[in-house]
């Protein structure tokens, strides 16, 4: 099987509305780039990523929660309850563009929610009772604080939840306690945050809400949104973050890539019965004649997950410095983090994990609310072309366009084209003379001029005499 179906052929305009007057501290998701506005049943989304906590770091991983509003922009009141699983979940990541491409360089595992208040961010509130009841009203926002995001016993594994259904076991169990400091929250490098080693960069952090009412209501697209922060001084074994400019709701953080660098592509793909990817893809001159292509694949919530990677090129495109990035699981998750392998063919480039699921469930495999880099440079421009995306549960592939290497310009005079301008090319040309066959300057003759071309371009290759 394989499928191509962008994210703006799925909506309907006439469904997408927007609920009451937005924060201004935030940006409104909508419209074909990646945020959809909200829609009939329960639709939760991060309405605000308002504020960062730090929690030191050891062995030179820094630990980090984010505080996250959540908005039920739908028409159905949102289930919240404690000690079931009708209650969402919240992930948390961070991400850094530098050289040109974004990689993800942090997450958490889940917050459990346990109640909700029922606050007016995202427009009129309609309660779904006092305090802080166990649901979220229509248009109603609830607040968690970074402190309560970062509470180690209340965050649970990402290898549980089937992103498409929203559906987790609770209790959940059988793993191992959470390391202090670091255990369970954002872990993050500290060199991937080092203004030293990484100037230039901009970061961003991203929350997601996951929830089974809203995953069967079909209003899983918005439900992740993000935020640009700042790495300040460094002070109690960590740097200092501090969130900047808007909350962009709606909209998951390969969009900010596409922010900072505004030729980058973003192609959509959904998966029938399945879940949502964001593929983006960008070419950059590299002033050398070369020409470094990036590619980024975010899993917004597919459970069938990816395994490979295959870029479209050019049979006599050259390919280099090929490269990978993903960010590893932590804290007991029981996935495998070896690096996904290369191989440059003459029609492709690809990455893969090596193996099935029937092989190992547990292998690399791209999972839902994660993103993986991948980039290498080529000697030829781009075009558009196919990018295909293996998956790792059924084993099929789908398919999306993007930037991938073009072939070498032709080579003026060389008219068996054999990539090279010699001997035989200027037989060629002898023998065309006075017909139309050889020409090469559009005045329907073959002749001297042909010959001097011929001659001009001698040796052009690299193949010699």
């Amino acid at each position: 099987m394989q499928t191509s179906i962008t994210l703006a052929g799925v909506l309907v305009a006439g469904s997408a509305i927007l609920v009451g007057q937005y924060s201004a501290d935030a940006v409104p998701g909508g419209g074909d780039d990646g945020g959809v506005a909200g829609a009939l049943g329960a639709d939760v989304i991060v309405g605000a990523l308002p504020a960062i906590a730090k929690y030191g770091s050891v062995g030179g991983t820094a630990a980090y929660a984010l505080a996250t509003t959540s908005c039920n922009i739908g028409d159905e009141v949102l289930d919240w309850y404690a000690n079931n699983n009708d209650h969402p979940v919240i992930p948390q990541n961070m991400y850094v563009v530098r050289d040109g491409r974004l990689e993800q360089i942090g997450m958490s595992w889940l917050k459990h929610g346990f109640c909700a208040l029922q606050q007016s961010l995202c427009g009129a509130c309609q309660p779904a009772g006092g305090g802080c009841p166990p649901l979220l009203g229509v248009g109603c926002s609830d607040p968690y604080s970074a402190s309560l995001n970062g509470q180690q016993s209340n965050l649970g594994p990402r290898s549980l939840i089937n992103a498409v259904t929203g559906i987790f076991p609770y209790p959940w169990g059988g793993f191992p306690p959470a390391q202090s400091t670091i255990g369970r929250r954002i872990q993050v490098q500290l060199d991937d945050l080092d203004p030293g080693l990484n100037g230039g960069a901009r970061y961003f952090a991203e929350g997601m809400y996951i929830s089974k009412q809203d995953s069967a209501a079909g209003n899983s697209w918005n439900n992740a949104s993000y935020r640009e922060f700042n790495v300040g001084s460094f002070s109690g074994g960590s740097y200092n973050l501090s969130l900047v400019g808007p909350t962009y709701q709606q909209k998951p953080a390969i969009f900010a890539w596409q922010q900072v660098h505004n030729d980058v592509d973003v192609n959509s793909i959904e998966i029938p019965d399945d879940g949502i990817f964001h593929v983006g893809s960008r070419a950059s001159d590299n002033g050398d004649g070369t020409w470094r292509y990036s590619y980024v694949v975010y899993n917004l919530t597919s459970d069938l997950s990816g395994a490979s990677l295959s870029i479209s090129k050019a049979a006599d495109a050259v390919v280099t410095n090929v490269g990978f990035h993903d960010i590893d699981y932590h804290s007991g998750e029981p996935y495998d983090n070896t690096d996904w392998a290369s191989e440059v063919g003459k029609d492709a480039v690809t990455w893969s994990n090596g193996t099935t699921y029937a092989e190992n469930p547990d292998a690399n495999a791209l999972r839902w609310n994660t993103a993986y880099t991948f980039w290498f440079d080529s000697s030829t421009p781009p075009v558009e072309g196919t990018i295909e995306l293996g998956l790792f549960k059924n084993g099929e592939s789908v398919t999306t366009t993007g930037f991938v290497p073009a072939g070498a310009p032709p080579i003026a005079g060389d008219y068996d084209n054999n990539g090279c301008v010699n001997g035989s090319d200027l037989a060629y040309a002898l023998a065309y003379w006075g017909g139309p066959e050889g020409d090469l300057n559009g005045d329907g003759t073959t002749d001297g001029y042909e010959i001097a071309i011929v001659l001009a371009n001698w040796g052009d290759g690299g193949c010699g005499g």
